[in-house]
């Protein structure tokens, strides 16, 4: 068998097996992070004194897909040699102080015949960005066999290309390592790392650079996937080695990300609760004064801070009192609650503010929207028969007007016809004729609340 030795073993993590097991067992333990249905995560991969309690994060929230795991595919940006394209090994198994991680062949002679996908082993000579992720998975999955590519210059959609390739199951699970801003000082840092985070919250992949993240053109990548699979992504943790173990006057960042279905409920119980309550302060705030009341994001768990639109409905005895929201995702999630909670209350156009004697009665749910995916139709009834009814929010546009139905008005419109009816009349045209120019837009929510 042709083994490949570690190369940052006693640098960049423990060499003696039993110390190594037990810190990434307490960096895993120590994340504290709830089970996610993450399809893939990003993970940073410094040495583990220093983004070992963040990638920590990142893998404890895929903690409880161990049994399921049997194949990991981890991409990393080169380092150490300087090529064009995405390299693989010729080494049947990956070795670390716990032992050898056996290379999905298989998998590597199924991209193979990519564009830009080739065989390099001088890529992973001292190369650290897949090795340091290596002891996380082995305790983790240990019997996941890995399929490691570092990523030279690309072109993202090379990446793409791969992910779709090897995209799998729920057997497959996809690791990208990066790290992000290097050698600021602390606030800066953190200043950067965040605008990094909610570009990568966003898949707001041109705002991605080589300085704000090394292992940008694999998260590129991913985030093209995401689009096209409808997947949302959450910062899991945030910190710089300011943070974990280093000084403050020249730190690199570290961030932990899952990416689940956006449909799934990827947050919380409590963490919809601290929305909820939130949204309900707002609204009395509003009923009192007039106005939203100030928000402060970091006064939040991290999740209720990702960039994300979101639409707030208001109900009176299961009647609607209000319904707005964004549509474009540029601010907190919890910050865009309140908002859109406030002006639900206050500003719909078909009903008056809201006030004080109907406050008590009021309801509240949030639905928090994902990506927009362009759906092609032929006519308006090869549309209709493409809608996936209860799944899909729709958006109709035709020049300057439009108009949108979230996923959960099919519990009153179950019927595609009906829905597309009436969301038609909604945006002033007559649902009984086509409308030239139309194009349709779809989307996932999660909602929750009473509705």
């Amino acid at each position: 068998m042709n083994l490949r030795a570690p190369a940052v073993a006693g640098a960049f993590y423990p060499a003696n097996p039993a110390a190594l097991d037990r810190m990434v067992a307490g960096l895993i333990e120590d994340a504290h992070t709830e089970r996610l249905p993450a399809k893939a995560i990003i993970a940073p991969h410094a040495g583990y004194v220093y983004s070992g309690p963040i990638a920590g994060t990142a893998y404890a929230g895929v903690a409880h897909l161990g049994g399921r795991i049997t194949r990991v595919l981890l991409l990393g940006p080169a380092h150490r040699y300087g090529f064009r394209g995405i390299a693989y090994p010729s080494a049947d198994a990956l070795e670390t102080p716990l032992g050898a991680v056996p290379v999905d062949r298989e998998a590597i002679a199924a991209i193979r015949d990519l564009p830009d996908v080739q065989r390099i082993d001088r890529a992973f000579d001292g190369e650290h960005s897949l090795e340091v992720h290596l002891p996380f998975i082995q305790r983790l999955f240990p019997e996941a066999s890995v399929v490691p590519l570092v990523v030279g210059h690309v072109d993202p959609a090379r990446v793409d290309a791969v992910l779709q390739r090897l995209w799998g199951g729920p057997e497959t699970l996809i690791v990208i390592s990066s790290d992000l801003s290097h050698f600021h000082d602390h606030s800066t840092a953190h200043r950067l790392d965040l605008e990094t985070s909610q570009a990568i919250e966003a898949a707001d992949i041109e705002r991605l650079s080589g300085d704000r993240a090394c292992g940008y053109l694999p998260v590129a990548g991913l985030l093209m996937r995401a689009r096209a699979l409808d997947l949302r992504v959450t910062t899991r943790d945030l910190r710089n080695s300011g943070d974990t173990a280093g000084d403050r006057d020249r730190v690199v960042g570290y961030g932990a990300y899952s990416i689940e279905p956006a449909t799934a409920a990827h947050l919380s119980d409590a963490h919809r609760e601290l929305l909820l309550q939130a949204a309900r302060r707002a609204l009395a705030h509003a009923v009192k004064t007039g106005r939203a009341p100030p928000v402060r994001p970091e006064d939040f768990p991290m999740p209720l801070r990702a960039i994300r639109r979101t639409f707030v409905t208001l109900t009176i005895d299961g009647e609607l009192r209000g319904c707005i929201g964004t549509t474009q995702a540029s601010r907190p999630l919890v910050e865009d609650v309140v908002d859109n909670a406030v002006r639900s209350a206050m500003q719909d156009p078909r009903f008056g503010p809201l006030t004080a004697a109907e406050l008590p009665r009021v309801d509240i749910a949030v639905s928090i929207l994902s990506h927009d995916r362009p759906l092609p139709f032929r006519d308006e009834e090869d549309l209709i028969a493409k809608l996936r009814p209860g799944v899909d929010g729709l958006i109709l546009r035709a020049g300057r007007d439009g108009a949108l139905f979230l996923p959960k008005v099919w519990d009153m419109l179950p019927d595609r016809r009906q829905f597309v009816a009436q969301l038609k009349r909604k945006a002033g045209w007559a649902p009984d004729r086509p409308v030239p120019g139309l194009e349709a837009t779809v989307f996932g929510a999660e909602t929750f609340g009473k509705e």
